[in-house]
């Protein structure tokens, strides 16, 4: 029989610590999205045998990873226990580091936040003063387990290699640096990658959604995007770097959005023209359901000004929904849910 991917000849055969851990994962993955369970309904959900989850139940209540929460009504035999997942049993933190501030939270297995902070960027500081905040929070909390960070730059499997102005982040291979120093399994991000999950987790959208989020910035423009519910990042990991788009004769993106065309003004409208170009562009390419701005850089009269413009450039019929939503909190939602999904997936014996 197969179970979760792996090959075994029966439940008697003693696991392997990559079974036991899968099957450990499976089960806590089930509890999280039920909410609670009793063993008979974890062996039908997941396929495993009533004394392969009893067993594993009886390990996870011991080390207080699940709790019981009473009994089933009889129905002429024995009450059935049911199981919840301790939403405490691990905490994540999430990150994210901006050019005038640096925030983050303390959540715990369902989301809720169990902490919030605010501090001046550290962007421009060493990498040891990041550091030296995760691992005071850990000492503060020792159910920490997991790292989400967000940055303002192009991410590589957890090394920044764009990050322009920030010297002391460029070419830094954050997520090795975290986890080699503090042994916290770490995730790192592209800010606006980030506000894309966090965006569709907390509008419940489908997978066959697609859309573009965004951000006119502080450090320069910058997007995120999703095809049919998965963020695109491209050959090289570019992807989103929209500022270097070109656009008009002789400008990119940035270029037009701050009006530098070489010392000559532009009309006072060139914001709107700039980005309904962009939405332009994007609608023949990608043909997306949504393209989301911050809400704190676009007054509404503006989006309607950027939806009328984009018209005289594509037909009108084929145009996203134009919508503003709140960064920040899109941004720490998708920090989270990352760290979420750190937090399910590891094995903490």
């Amino acid at each position: 029989m197969t179970i979760g991917g792996i090959a075994m000849s029966s439940d008697k055969r003693l696991p392997s610590q990559q079974l036991k851990s899968e099957i450990i994962r499976n089960i806590r993955t089930a509890l999280l999205e039920l909410g609670r369970a009793t063993k008979a309904e974890l062996s039908q959900r997941l396929q495993y045998s009533f004394p392969t989850i009893s067993k594993f139940l009886m390990q996870m209540e011991e080390t207080g990873e699940v709790t019981i929460i009473g009994l089933d009504e009889s129905s002429g035999g024995r009450r059935a226990i049911r199981y919840a997942y301790n939403p405490n049993y691990r905490l994540g933190m999430a990150i994210f580091l901006e050019k005038n501030e640096t925030n983050y939270t303390i959540y715990n297995c369902i989301g809720d936040v169990v902490k919030e902070g605010n501090l001046p960027s550290i962007l421009e500081e060493d990498v040891s003063t990041l550091v030296s905040l995760i691992e005071g929070e850990k000492k503060a909390n020792p159910k920490i387990q997991s790292v989400a960070i967000g940055v303002p730059g192009a991410v590589k499997q957890g090394k920044i290699f764009l990050i322009p102005g920030y010297a002391k982040y460029q070419n830094l291979d954050l997520k090795r640096c975290i986890e080699d120093q503090l042994f916290i399994p770490t995730i790192v991000e592209n800010d606006m990658n980030a506000a894309v999950i966090g965006y569709m987790a907390q509008k419940n959208l489908k997978e066959n959604i697609s859309l573009m989020y965004l951000y006119l910035g502080k450090n320069g423009p910058g997007a995120g995007i999703a095809v049919n519910g998965e963020i695109v990042r491209g050959k090289t990991f570019f992807s989103g770097e929209v500022q270097y788009m070109p656009q008009y004769d002789n400008r990119n993106f940035i270029e037009a959005l701050t009006g530098d065309q070489g010392g000559s003004s532009m009309q006072p409208d060139h914001k709107v023209d700039a980005i309904s170009r962009l939405v332009a562009t994007m609608t023949s390419i990608l043909n997306p359901h949504y393209i989301i701005f911050c809400e704190d850089e676009l007054a509404p009269a503006m989006l309607n000004q950027i939806a009328d413009r984009t018209a005289t450039y594509v037909p009108k019929e084929h145009l996203p929904e134009l919508a503003v939503s709140d960064l920040k909190r899109d941004y720490l939602n998708g920090l989270q849910s990352l760290g979420l999904g750190l937090l399910v997936s590891q094995q903490i014996d």
